[in-house]
């Protein structure tokens, strides 16, 4: 079957991307937002990550892909090509938060501590907003375009952009079980 290589995203695509990637954002964000700078840099151990590693990393993540789909869907599109996990969607997503299977990050995605929290958390939000701002102007063929991911393979370009709510879920859980750790400081509680 040939794929017209700028068949926009349908309505329901973009309805459902817009709904995805705003909901994780809103997740993250619910459960990191007043956390103190204490707990934001607690390490349950020294080759665990802290709450604001984990935040920086995201950041770092999204802005270096977010370029990469642009790239993308400036190139020609391969009308034989097909996602590793085409039809497979909710899958994809699922093994993407799933945490299971570990890896290592990396280099360049990897926290260096670049900023300060309050500037953390704005720079979080601005990549997450560009995203949800390319999700909701870009009219280019999503579904037309790959580039290969180093873990699941061969996604399309709306696969890529899902996965990056994914990519908030995954750390979400992984701060969960910053949280979780013994010796997580306590907020101050108001006498």
């Amino acid at each position: 079957m040939h794929h017209d290589s700028n068949v926009a995203m349908t309505p329901d695509e973009r309805r459902r991307l817009t709904q995805y990637l705003t909901e994780t954002r809103e997740r993250l964000l619910g459960l990191t937002r007043a956390f103190t700078a204490e707990q934001l840099d607690h390490k349950p151990a020294p080759d665990r990550w802290s709450v604001a590693e984990n935040l920086e990393h995201l950041t770092i993540a999204e802005t270096r892909t977010l370029p990469r789909v642009e790239d993308a869907l400036r190139g020609s599109s391969d009308p034989a090509k097909q996602s590793a996990w085409e039809g497979r969607e909710e899958a994809l997503k699922q093994a993407v938060v799933d945490r299971t299977n570990r890896y290592q990050a990396p280099e360049f995605v990897r926290p260096t501590g670049r900023w300060r929290h309050d500037e953390l958390f704005r720079q979080l939000e601005d990549v997450r907003g560009r995203t949800l701002e390319f999700v909701a102007t870009t009219n280019a063929g999503i579904r037309q375009h790959f580039f290969p991911h180093p873990v699941f393979g061969e996604l399309d370009c709306y696969q890529w952009l899902m996965i990056m709510g994914s990519h908030f879920e995954r750390h979400r859980a992984q701060i969960e079980e910053v949280i979780a750790d013994a010796s997580f400081p306590q907020s101050a509680v108001a006498v």
